[in-house]
């Protein structure tokens, strides 16, 4: 454990990228919370509202480095794609979190489950397969400016040679193993069953 720490002290982007984690998780928890079980909307909006300024301070935190003359290691990169992640995912994750706390404290409808058959499984692939899309492009946006107009080639060799090719071989699997496979060959639903679509 001791070693755990000794490692995040020296790395500050690595020490960065948990704490945005944590801090996004606990601004939407604490947003919910006061929007349902508290009944204050209005708090709640303004913590919820605080989970993009997380994304911020690690961008802002990541570019200070590389400007000041630090070389891009695993973790630049993993912040790259994490901030992708992040903002391609992350309004559906709150849009997930909401429907279970609504349901929970302010009867709202059971939240929807993904569909598992049929076209609405199709269209369920494609519309995740599309989050991630998104993710990427940010990613690569993100890394081909921390490489052009932050630092050098030469110093974010990691990002270009690494990061990205490792980010798109991910892609291609899961647009093989999601989509494509799941349009060319949709499961079909069992008897009685009813297809759902989940946006």
């Amino acid at each position: 454990m001791t070693e755990i720490f000794d490692q995040l002290r020296e790395n500050l982007i690595l020490a960065l990228i948990i704490g945005c984690e944590i801090g996004f998780w606990f601004f939407l928890l604490a947003g919910l919370v006061a929007r349902y079980p508290l009944r204050s909307p209005k708090v709640g909006g303004v913590l919820l509202l605080c989970t993009p300024l997380v994304d911020v301070v690690l961008l802002v935190v990541t570019v200070f480095d590389l400007r000041t003359g630090g070389e891009a290691t695993w973790p630049h990169a993993a912040a790259a794609i994490y901030l992708g992640l992040t903002l391609g995912f992350g309004h559906s994750m709150m849009r997930w979190a909401d429907q279970r706390f609504q349901h929970r404290f302010a009867g709202g409808p059971p939240p929807v489950r993904p569909p598992k058959y049929g076209r609405a499984k199709v269209r369920y692939e494609w519309k995740q397969f599309g989050r991630f899309a998104i993710a990427w492009l940010i990613s690569a946006v993100i890394m081909g400016g921390l490489v052009f107009f932050v630092s050098t080639p030469a110093q974010t060799e990691v990002l270009w040679k690494v990061a990205l090719p490792v980010m798109t071989g991910t892609g291609v699997a899961w647009f093989v193993l999601g989509p494509f496979l799941t349009t060319i060959r949709p499961p079909r639903p069992r008897r009685g069953a009813r297809e759902t679509y989940v946006a």
